[in-house]
């Protein structure tokens, strides 16, 4: 029986680590220094406490750290300092850059390191989350199968630490800040009371702008004069009181892209101009 231990039983961490039972696994966490709704939740789920950080990492094969990201380091030394030899796995949001920090840290302990993303809501009876891997290939397969028949699907990926945070942060980004301008777009459409008509407007489309990469190069194309319409929204933004940083921020990426002025570019130089930035517009 594969033993796995959690850190730290949130809403997410929880119930990611309750569908590994479904395997057979014993999953433990430490309910040293938590909160009373961690508590209830590993109450719920049926993990087993331990008495000290210590103990998990004498008796854990595998460690799964979902945490904020910003206490994702932290965690990560406080398990290394335990001299864990199993596999410690960071499933957090965090940068390519930090995941490699976090795999030379528990790895100067013994351990081996394992990139991971969850992508999606905790699992439940509707739910079904991706839990992608990346790292050595000798220690996703034991990782995966903690999951196996559970609501977690787990997704290999073929490349090295660092490939699965990247990922979860190339999604997010989009996910998360779309959703954030979406809000401040419909307050400022609410300031001048055509809330109504704009979410009038936005019914009419159904898919999301992250799988239409066709439409990136005519983006480009046109962002010489869509960046000034963008910095137009910010000083609206900026007159109602509102955060212009977001469409702001649409106006510089555009920027980059208006040396390809109305001409038909094909998606890679529009991806690798984000990089370079903006070339002399042609004659």
């Amino acid at each position: 029986m594969t033993t796995l231990g959690i850190l730290h039983p949130g809403s997410m961490g929880a119930a990611v680590a309750a569908q590994a039972t479904r395997s057979g696994a014993e999953v433990l966490w430490c309910p040293a220094g938590r909160s009373a709704s961690s508590k209830e939740r590993a109450g719920r789920f049926g993990l087993t406490p331990v008495h000290a950080l210590r103990e998990m990492a004498e008796r854990a094969d595998i460690i799964l750290s979902l945490c904020p990201p910003a206490v994702a380091e932290d965690v990560a030394r406080n398990v290394a300092a335990c001299s864990y030899a199993g596999i410690y796995v960071d499933g957090n949001a965090v940068s390519p850059a930090t995941v490699l920090n976090i795999s030379a840290t528990v790895q100067r302990s013994g351990a081996t390191a394992v990139d991971g993303s969850v992508i999606g809501s905790p699992p439940s009876e509707s739910k079904s989350p991706r839990l992608y891997l990346s790292g050595p290939a000798d220690a996703l397969r034991p990782v995966a199968q903690l999951f196996e028949g559970s609501a977690v699907q787990v997704r290999l990926l073929s490349g090295e630490i660092g490939q699965a945070s990247a990922l979860k942060l190339a999604y997010s980004s989009y996910q998360k800040a779309s959703r954030a301008l979406a809000a401040v777009a419909y307050a400022l459409a609410s300031d001048h009371g055509v809330g109504a008509e704009l979410l009038d407007i936005a019914g009419g489309r159904t898919t999301s702008y992250l799988a239409e990469t066709a439409y990136f190069p005519k983006v480009a194309a046109r962002s010489w004069r869509w960046g000034p319409e963008m910095n137009e929204a910010a000083h609206a933004l900026e007159e109602a009181g509102l955060p212009p940083d977001l469409a702001a921020a649409a106006a510089a990426v555009m920027d980059r892209w208006t040396g390809l002025k109305d001409t038909s570019p094909d998606l890679a130089l529009v991806l690798q101009q984000l990089h370079t930035g903006p070339k002399a517009q042609p004659t």
